[in-house]
């Protein structure tokens, strides 16, 4: 965490509860993307375009982007860290 906030870096993960905990606790960050479930490499590769696409010229920071897919539906959302 220390190694990702020094270098004001936006992390990507599918660890959600360990992650929005730490954000949580952080009064300034880059933003956190989470990819909702854990799925196949190939998946997450395509889950993550999405939330790139998603993301485009939006700002990240002390913001989580969550992506989230559902058989064949994707969602994108964005909320503040910490959530209201």
């Amino acid at each position: 965490m220390k190694l990702i906030l020094d270098r004001d870096y936006t992390f990507v993960t599918n660890n959600r509860t360990d992650f929005v905990a730490l954000y949580g606790r952080t009064q300034l960050n880059a933003g956190l993307v989470i990819i909702v479930p854990n799925v196949t490499p190939t998946l997450q590769r395509e889950l993550f375009e999405v939330a790139l696409r998603f993301i485009n010229e939006r700002e990240l920071i002390t913001a989580v982007v969550e992506v989230e897919y559902r058989g064949e539906e994707i969602e994108c959302r964005q909320y503040p860290m910490p959530p209201e």
